[in-house]
Parts: structure tokens; sequence; C-alpha cells
């Protein structure tokens, strides 16, 4: 840290200028991701690579650097070395050794620990198919730099945007470039950033307030989550532009509490901040004062709903308001009040750093810049995901996610959420943009991607996240609260075989009186897998409640396996029964007692020679 705060431009320009010739010290560099990689033991990786250097007197020109999520986590724990760019996946502390002799001390690659793509060694992380389609700006950062360490922020160019855009531009000329930047909201509902700011800032009232929407609750989503583990200083320098536009002198960081390193690493990060007065009364000597707060959430998915959120941040239950007034009139303690999600902030300094124009370039006609999309389900590259707005689904899927595992046929996507809705495979080649995605029967959202293939449910899909939002719904509107235990109640009775062919029209029936009358968004968006669903997949529903059949084999009541004559009588599936619901002697085709059976499949896995049906 430096002694002395910054008081100016001149002073953060010399800073950064003494970390980049600080770097020139520097043989090498080993990046190990210790927030998502945790798990599988990438801090007991990274302590001892920190040992074994130290015993060799490598420790000062071999930095290890703990970072954020690098990307890609199906092959976590994940290791990055500069400056060769070599990504190993897999890492373990047996690797340590022979990263340090033949890549640290000799700059080869090793074979067995880097990438394969079609049975090849791929060593550059450029040549990674993964990572050969994405445009990585927002994410640039994220797995490049120790997030505890300011340093390494504004070593990467951290907080230039933010003081440059105070001490250069006024409030309204901010505004107006993001305006026409054509930045949306990244938070699901798309709505134009600058169009936001422009009514906070004319609201009446000097006491005005800044919210980083950072409660990220659908399932398989951690967009927001691996930007505040793994590039904190980038939102803080969001929030601070947002700030300075809008009129705000206290900004507050609403986070769910299920994420600890996300909490730990903006506290630390807040801190070193303020240290070095980029953040307070006076931000780099420019006389503009703003601080930020961070509050945690209890985990309710209705406090990603705007007022929902600001009912909680004031002490309340987290419910949704009716609106007018919008938080932009009256929102955090009835003052004016911006809200916006943690990835929409983390654009704000490139579009200051690069213009209006440089943003407005990327993307399509109404949906500019890019999505960082979770990648996740039935795909072999799983991870985080940065595109252009309109990059289809073949090229997420396949060209970057790698396809689907052992062969096996794309089905569908689920992308928004819980609100989102399921895209079937007719649509692969289509772009992926606000509203290409709307006119599909889904939502952006936050920018879950859920990939299934062709042993999945739709209805238990459906039932599935459907069975999530009934339970997270806030009770406060009838058609929500009642409506959706309705419809689940449907889909149940379709998963279990006693529906019949008109609950199928009462479905769709409840589903569009639920959408049309609820009081918040999440409502009203609650019914888009049911009815996304039986829009692409009605043949499937048809087979549930008409013939009681899954032939995805995921519905249990719906099962009945039986044995054919191609059994050999080899015992297998006897073997594994756990209730000895198979009998039959050796080389006789054997029989299930379906009185016994508890479909538990054990028998259609172990059967070699296809003689178990369901």
């Amino acid at each position: 840290m430096a002694a002395q705060k910054i008081k100016s431009m001149n002073d953060l320009e010399q800073f950064q200028q003494d970390l980049l010739s600080r770097r020139q010290e520097y043989k090498a560099r080993v990046l190990i991701c210790a927030t998502g990689c945790r798990a599988l033991g990438a801090q007991g990786v990274a302590g001892k690579f920190r040992e074994r250097l130290q015993s060799l007197s490598l420790e000062k020109q071999v930095p290890v650097v703990e970072t954020g999520c690098i990307g890609i986590c199906a092959l976590a724990p994940v290791m990055l070395i500069e400056p060769y760019e070599y990504l190993y996946g897999g890492v373990s502390i047996e690797d340590i050794d022979e990263i340090i002799s033949t890549t640290i001390q000799n700059g080869k690659a090793i074979e067995r620990l880097t990438v394969t793509q079609d049975g090849k060694s791929v060593p550059g992380i450029k040549n990674v198919g993964f990572y050969k389609k994405q445009t990585r700006l927002v994410l640039e950062n994220c797995g490049r730099i120790d997030p505890r360490k300011i340093e390494d922020a504004l070593e990467r160019g951290a907080y230039l945007s933010a003081v440059r855009a105070i001490t250069e531009k006024k409030p309204q000329q901010i505004i107006d470039e993001v305006t026409e930047s054509g930045l949306r909201g990244r938070g699901g509902a798309g709505f134009p950033t600058g169009v936001k700011w422009n009514f906070c800032r004319k609201s009446e009232g000097q006491e005005k307030y800044l919210i980083c929407n950072a409660d990220e609750g659908d399932p398989g989503a951690f967009m927001d989550r691996a930007l505040l583990e793994g590039d904190p200083h980038r939102v803080i320098e969001g929030m601070i532009v947002a700030a300075y536009a809008i009129g705000a002198g206290q900004g507050f960081i609403y986070v769910r509490a299920e994420y600890p390193i996300a909490v730990e690493h903006i506290n630390i990060a807040l801190e070193q901040a303020r240290a070095l007065g980029l953040l307070g009364d006076d931000i780099a000597g420019t006389g503009f004062g703003f601080d930020i707060e961070v509050r945690m959430g209890a985990g309710a998915f209705v406090c990603g709903e705007e007022t929902a959120l600001i009912a909680s941040l004031e002490g309340r239950r987290g419910m949704p308001n009716a609106r007018p007034p919008f938080p932009a009139q009256s929102g955090y303690m009835e003052k004016p009040t911006t809200i916006n999600n943690v990835e929409t902030l983390a654009n704000i300094p490139l579009i200051v750093k690069h213009g209006a124009q440089w943003y407005n370039q990327i993307g399509t006609a109404k949906s500019k810049g890019t999505k960082i999309f979770a990648l996740a389900g039935q795909v072999n590259n799983t991870g985080l995901v940065e595109v252009p707005m309109g990059a289809t689904l073949r090229e997420i899927v396949f060209d970057i996610g790698g396809g689907i595992p052992e062969g096996r046929k794309f089905k569908a996507a689920q992308m928004g959420g819980p609100s989102g809705g399921c895209i079937p495979a007719q649509y692969l080649d289509s772009e992926i943009d606000y509203d290409s995605v709307q006119q599909l029967g889904a939502i952006m959202g936050s920018g879950g991607l859920i990939v299934m293939d062709e042993n999945t449910c739709m209805v238990d899909v459906a039932r599935y996240f459907l069975e999530f939002v009934q339970s997270e719904s806030c009770g406060k509107c009838t058609l929500c609260r009642v409506g959706t235990k309705k419809m689940l109640d449907i889909l149940s009775s379709i998963c279990e075989g006693t529906a019949e062919l008109k609950n199928l029209e009462s479905l769709e029936t409840l589903g569009q009186n639920i959408k049309n009358g609820s009081l918040c968004g999440l409502g009203q968006t609650a019914p888009n897998p049911v009815l996304s669903t039986i829009s692409n997949f009605r043949d499937e529903y048809i087979e549930h409640i008409k013939d009681k059949k899954c032939l995805a084999g995921v519905c249990q009541a719906l099962l009945r396996y039986e044995i054919i004559a191609e059994c050999t009588g080899c015992g297998a599936c006897l073997r594994v029964c756990p209730v000895e619901a198979i009998t039959g002697e050796k080389k006789e085709t054997h029989i299930i007692d379906q009185e016994k059976c508890i479909k538990c499949g054990q028998c259609f896995k172990v059967c070699k020679f296809e003689a178990v049906t369901r």
C-alpha cells in the first residue's frame, strides 16, 4: 500500500506506473483460482507452491497469486502461468515440482495438465476453444489479479476511469454517454441504464442513494458472485461513476449472506480504497465524496426485485410495492434511488475509458456490449462465459462449452432462471439478446444458462423451477401465492400419472392469469418455465398424461422396469437390486416383481445387454 493517500489524477497515474515497473522483476506468475476452485483444494495447492518456491529461493521472482474465477470451472482446480499463458487443469500438490522444473524454469508446457481438444494438448489459453470465441471485457481482470490486493487492480488501471470522469466531465455528460452507449441493465429486465440514471438525477431532493443489487438468486447463476470475488474494485469504480452522475453521496451493496467469499473480498476492497483516498469524503482530491456500505440479505429470492430489496435494506420484510412511485422518485428512505446490478456497474469503467461509440459497436442493434453467462448443466466445459450480445446458443454451448457429454443430443437450454424459459434445439442458431430471447419465450435474466440433453424430462424441469418460485413467493398477492401453488399441484399430478388432458388447459390458463395479474416482475414471470415447455415440448406433457410414460426415465411414478428376452441371465441386475425384487436362475431370463420394485433404476444402469426396459 502507498504511504500517502492519492490526491490527484497524477498521483494515481504515477502509482500505476510504479506498480507496472515492479512487474519487470518477476520471472513468472502463478495464478490459481482460489474462489470456486477452493472446494477442490486450490488454496492447499497455492500454499504448498509458495513453500516449494521459498525452498528454492524463487519466491520473489515467482509470486503465487490466489485469484478469482479464471473461467473454465470444469477443469478445477485451474492454474494459469504467466507470461507463457499455459492453462493447467486438475492441478494437485503432486504436480508442483514438475510445474516448477518444466514450466517455471524452462518455459515448457506440461501436456498432461493442459487442456485437450480433439485428443490434442492445447498449451496456450488463447488457443483453448473455451476462450477463443469469448470477448472478455468485464471479466478481463478476473483470474488475473489478487482481489484482496488493491495494487493488483491499480496496476491494471482501476479507478482511472472514475477519477477522470469526475475531473473532466459533468454529471449530465456521463449520463448522456452511458445512454448513448446503449448499456441495458444486466439484472434481467434490460432497462436502459442511462435513462434510469437520468430519472434519478432529475428527481427533486438533495439526498440520493445508489444501490448495487448483488442478490443473485437464480439456481445455477454465479456471474455477480464471481465479479465481486474476482474483481471487486471494478464494481466499486462503477459505483463511484454512477454516484457522481446521479448525485448520490451514499451507496449500498446488497449481497446475499450465502456469498461469504464475495462479502469478504468486497469489504477488503472497500477498506483499501478508503485507505488510499479512492473512496470517502474527497475521492482522489476531486472534491466529490461518496462511500459504500455492505448489507447482507438472508437469501430471499424476491429481494432481487427492486422495491422488495429496498424494504429489506430498510429493515422491513422483503415484499414488493406497487409502482409508481418508482425508486428513482422515492426509494431508500423515500429518497431518489438508483439500483443497478453488479454486472451493469462493472460495465461503466469500460464505457468511460473507451467511449460510448466504442461500446456501441459491440453487440446487436438493440442490445449493446457483452453478456456474462454461467454455463452449467449437461455441457462439457462448465464455467463463466462472456460473449458479445448476439452470439448464438450454438456458439455458447458447442464452440465454447464443448458440446454435450458422451455425444448425447442437445435438447434445450434454460435461460433466465426460474423467471425464464426453455429454448429448444430448433433455435440453436438464433441470436441471444434481450429482444430475441423474449420472442422465444424466455428472458435474458441475470445470465444463468443451464444446458439439458436428451435424457432430460421437460415436465420435471418445469416442476422444479415452479417449485422454487412457489416456495420463494413472498405471498403478498393472491395470484402469485395461490396461483403458483395450483400450478405446482397440477404439474405434480402430471409427473405422478394422475392428471387428465383438461388439466393441461388449466395449467396454461393459470399461467397467463398469473403473468397478467401479479404485482411484481417475479410473479409476472413465474409461469415462464411452464408455459415455454408446454409451447415447445407439448408432446412430452401429453405422453405423461395420456400414455402415462416419461421417456426420459425421470418421473419415477411413471416408470415400469421390465426384463425382456434379450436377458442372458448374467445376474448383474439381481445383485444390485436393493429390495430383492429381481429373481431368476443363471443363464435364464430374470423377472422383476413390480410390487417390490422401488424404481431406483439400478438394474437399467448395470445391464450390458439392453435387456431391461422402462
